[in-house]
């Protein structure tokens, strides 16, 4: 009896999994954003660079002020979910080059104009090795100090630059806008307004790539955004319009996300490394996001200390990035650049 039975749940799972698998009702058309990429004119600061990581091309900008007398400070600047480099990033850049600050933005592996295989695969950890890759090539060149490095990231990235200066103390600062850094916090946020089957969802999509992955089958991919109501990984009231006018002049932002990231461990928890950092961090806090908590920030900048400054915004997640209160926030970036190299020197 207890053979039959075995054989029975067996055979039930190896037809759920075949299922999942090879059913053509399981694939997922994504809202289509409106983006209208514009021959942008490339400013004389920026430079195409290239770095090497386990044997995969990192596409990356550097931006340099004019007139470089001696080595100067840099900003290493890191993307959110699917974000690729021509994304808004450059806003950031050309300010703080304005200042005199130098300035890298690159796309991850799996993304943009890097390589990697298969393509729209988010993988936290191997995006930090990303990171990583871009602080060790900055130290290299001999217009930067390699004592003068900040990192600066946004949204699913927020937590990429405390972690590594948690185990980096050569990082002179961490800039963090916009973070998730409670993923309890933010999913309790998800729960609330999608339910449980949100993720009973998620979890069939992602066990499909990953059946297919192992059969060498075509990647399965989910809609990285969509409109509230529809199934995407983000379907926040702001989510859609946010993207829509984030990525509005992308040449290489895809909305789609491979399944099986869905499975894999997306890098330690910030909170218990936070205590580890010994340089100054700005965490930027948007009051009315729907995206983030806008509690997610409060165990980590509790553990930060005196460490931490955190400027709060009345405003939702996407309204961090244009308008006046870009300039507001931008503006207080800066100062906190002044304030880091000021304490460096």
């Amino acid at each position: 009896m207890g053979i039959q039975v075995f054989v029975i749940i067996l055979g039930l799972i190896l037809c759920y999994l075949a299922v999942v698998i090879f059913s053509p009702f399981l694939s997922v058309k994504a809202e289509v954003i409106n983006r209208n990429p514009k021959d942008k004119m490339i400013p004389k600061c920026r430079q195409s660079i290239n770095i090497t990581v386990d044997n995969t091309q990192i596409s990356g900008w550097l931006y340099l002020p004019e007139d470089i007398r001696e080595s100067v400070s840099c900003v290493i600047l890191s993307n959110g979910f699917c974000g690729t480099k021509d994304a808004v990033l450059e806003d950031y850049a050309l300010r703080f080059v304005d200042v005199g600050v130098a300035a890298i933005t690159y796309d991850y592996r799996y993304f943009g104009e890097s390589g990697g295989e298969p393509r729209q695969l988010f993988n936290g950890i191997k995006q930090m090795e990303d990171l990583r890759a871009v602080i060790e090539y900055a130290r290299t060149q001999e217009n930067i100090d390699a004592d003068k490095i900040v990192l600066w990231s946004t949204s699913a990235a927020g937590r990429y630059g405390i972690i590594l200066a948690a185990e980096d103390e050569k990082i002179a600062g961490v800039i963090s806008q916009c973070p998730s850094l409670d993923h309890s916090k933010d999913d309790k946020l998800i729960l609330k307004r999608e339910g449980i089957g949100y993720f009973f969802k998620i979890f069939v999509h992602a066990q499909r790539d990953k059946g297919r992955s192992r059969l060498g089958l075509s990647a399965h991919f989910i809609p990285a955004v969509g409109k509230p109501g529809s199934f995407a990984l983000l379907n926040a009231p702001e989510a859609f319009e946010g993207y829509q006018s984030l990525t509005s002049e992308s040449e290489y932002f895809i909305n789609k996300i491979c399944g099986r990231s869905m499975l894999m461990m997306q890098g330690p928890d910030v909170t218990k490394l936070a205590q580890n950092v010994k340089c100054p961090v700005l965490i930027l806090v948007c009051e009315k996001d729907t995206t983030v908590s806008s509690d997610s920030y409060k165990k980590v900048a509790e553990i930060l200390g005196e460490k931490a400054t955190v400027i709060k915004y009345p405003v939702g997640h996407f309204d961090m990035y244009s308008g006046a209160v870009f300039n507001n926030a931008v503006e207080s970036q800066i100062d906190f650049l002044k304030r880091v190299f000021l304490l460096q020197t």
